[in-house]
């Protein structure tokens, strides 16, 4: 009789030398290939796109608005400075910028991923191929390299980590290294100024964002923009400052489109959101809190930004059809009633989106509960 010969796990196997490493190597393998990983039994839907797919499909949907923020660093730090650079002149400096932001997200990031994934034992998951692409979007672009890695290093470990990772987070983990800043250094990260970069051997300076010139004194104007030369298409457009990403409605609804088209992201979060806001604006022009028309709150601040690739994290967003709609709606609503009424903060998305991270099962119970509740009602009178 022939012996059994077992096989010998591989040196990077689980039961290999080297096997402590599994999670690390595996991650790397699986990259830009497809897992060998198969199910063996049961039913279960079997379909094209994974995580890694869904996760690549939004950072694709962020590089129209990674690439004009950072020409638009560069136009800033021009404009301010009075100096005539061109436009390659202008991008090639924001870029400069902005890489250093983009390392060290993604170093502290997936460093904390990975250690996390090696002592778990698990399976590196790709969820923060969008975090770390979406954190530098979202700030200054002169914060303070150590600060930023402070925030994600925040955002990872008890935004992810101590949830149990990728798909078990209460709250966007990029909102919440934005929150981190926001009350930890409130003089980078105040919402309604922001640094300028500028050349070196200049001072550095500050630029008061739409929202805060409409702010300012209760000026909820528009007067207040045109006397700071500041059309609606100037909005639009995105050549005003801002955070990186988040000045741009035009490359923002690209990724928009994008998302929508993948069936990436939810339209019925992005509608809702824009018809809250829309409501709420409208209700304040008409108490007279304002004389901005409602669609001008769309494109101050991070409103569309946070609308399209913040609220509809399938994560941390409603999951009910019904409550995607609630949950938009709420958000919007929430985000513009703080900038009206709310003197002490010009910008709402961040908080409104958390608060409703946090309501977001909420909800869902909700609205299964009264479904269930309708369906017994029926069952009982047929």
């Amino acid at each position: 009789m022939e012996e059994n010969k077992t096989t010998k796990p591989g040196l990077f196997e689980k039961g290999g030398k080297l096997g402590f490493l599994h999670s690390t190597v595996d991650a790397f393998e699986t990259f830009l290939r497809v897992p060998d990983t198969v199910t063996r039994k049961g039913a279960h839907v079997r379909d094209a796109i994974d995580l890694k797919r869904v996760m690549i499909m939004v950072v694709i949907a962020l590089v129209p608005a990674a690439l004009f923020g950072m020409y638009n660093v560069g136009y800033q730090a021009s404009l301010s400075a009075g100096l005539e650079w061109g436009f390659w002149k202008m991008f090639w400096y924001g870029l400069l910028k902005m890489l250093p932001l983009f390392i060290v997200s993604y170093v502290v990031g997936l460093f904390i991923e990975f250690a996390d994934a090696q002592i778990k034992g698990e399976e590196v998951n790709e969820g923060y191929l969008v975090s770390g692409f979406l954190i530098p979007l979202i700030v200054p672009v002169s914060t303070p390299l150590w600060m930023l890695a402070i925030a994600v290093a925040f955002a990872v470990i008890f935004g992810k980590c101590v949830f149990g990772g990728t798909g078990m987070n209460i709250w966007n983990p990029a909102l919440l290294s934005r929150a981190f800043l926001f009350f930890s250094y409130p003089s980078y990260l105040s919402g309604d100024s922001v640094w300028i970069s500028v050349p070196k051997g200049m001072d550095a300076v500050t630029a008061a964002t739409p929202l805060a010139v409409t702010d300012e004194a209760g000026r909820h104007t528009v007067q207040a923009l045109t006397d700071n030369g500041w059309s609606f298409w100037d909005l639009f457009n995105g050549l005003i400052p801002g955070s990186v990403g988040e000045t741009s409605a035009i490359a923002i609804l690209l990724g928009a489109v994008l998302l929508i088209w993948t069936g990436v992201a939810s339209w019925k979060i992005m509608v809702s959101s824009v018809a809250g806001g829309l409501l709420i604006g409208w209700l304040g022009q008409l108490g007279g809190a304002t004389d901005l028309p409602c669609y001008y709150q769309l494109v101050m601040g991070g409103f569309l930004f946070g609308t399209v690739f913040m609220a509809t994290d399938p994560v941390t967003s409603a999951q009910t059809e019904c409550g995607k709609w609630i949950y938009g709606f709420l958000i919007g609503a929430l985000a513009v009633t703080v900038r009206l009424w709310n003197p002490g903060y010009a910008e709402g998305m961040m908080l409104a989106i958390l608060l409703m991270n946090t309501f977001a099962p909420l909800i869902d119970h909700c609205v299964v509960s009264r479904h269930i509740s309708r369906r017994n009602k029926k069952l009982k009178t047929a």
